[in-house]
């Protein structure tokens, strides 16, 4: 099994808004550093560099990521220890602080990877059921014998 990710953030303003270019400037070099990372499997890419950001209908001003892992280690060691947790700390400058869960994780057949549609109902099942093995957290993780063979037929997608 694999390790699917999901966060979403909400911007402050616009992605070409003058009070994101820091983070614009960010978006390329630390999706350079995760397509390489080890453990990395796949990300959804939007457009073209610099922004690359996914297109959907969830919302404007909605920034969205989805990528795969093949183990917790990995996506930990990304997150925290590369040059992902500089814009991490920085992330109150450019997102807005918001009190239900923004980020997901589940465990995913090895080779498949994800829609967003799957991705956004595993963060709506976070949100609506808290933490289980179909929808987890870093902090409430659930290791893949915990999740069993749980794919998108198991939330209803």
């Amino acid at each position: 099994m694999h390790l699917a990710q999901l966060n979403v953030a909400h911007l402050v303003a616009p992605i070409d808004a003058p009070e994101l270019a820091d983070f614009v400037a960010a978006l390329e070099p630390v999706n350079a550093v995760s397509d390489v990372a080890p453990g990395f499997v796949w990300r959804l890419k939007g457009g073209d560099a610099p922004t690359d950001t996914v297109q959907h209908d969830y919302g404007d001003d909605l920034l969205i990521n989805l990528s795969v892992w093949e183990s917790r280690e990995a996506l930990w060691n990304f997150v925290y220890r590369s040059p992902h947790l500089g814009v991490l700390q920085r992330r109150r400058e450019w997102f807005h602080r918001v009190a239900v869960p923004y980020s997901v994780m589940w465990w995913v057949p090895v080779g498949h990877t994800p829609p967003l549609g799957e991705a956004m109902a595993r963060l709506d099942l976070l949100r609506g059921e808290g933490p289980g093995p179909e929808a987890f957290t870093f902090k409430d993780f659930y290791e893949p014998s915990d999740a069993g063979a749980q794919g998108p037929a198991a939330i209803g997608v």
